[in-house]
């Protein structure tokens, strides 16, 4: 189970997928046969640091050998 502190630290989501959308991060909350639903998680100044975060994520995901792993985006 993911745990993802939105950057703006007003939500803290349990997150099933997470993509980048440009200098955009989504996090998908829920999915159904038709659709999704998805919050933006953060927004950065370019795709490059929106992928590094996305690696960010995953390390921690990898290294977490838990149930539960948590993650706050980045300010910046």
């Amino acid at each position: 189970m993911l745990w993802i502190a939105t950057q703006d630290d007003k939500s803290l989501l349990n997150v099933k997928e997470v993509t980048v959308d440009g200098k955009k991060i989504e996090g998908v909350i829920g999915s159904s046969s038709m659709d999704h639903w998805s919050k933006i998680l953060g927004k950065y100044e370019s795709n490059e640091r929106a992928l590094e975060i996305l690696a960010e994520i995953f390390t921690k995901i990898e290294e977490n050998s838990g149930v539960f792993v948590t993650y706050t985006m980045p300010k910046e």
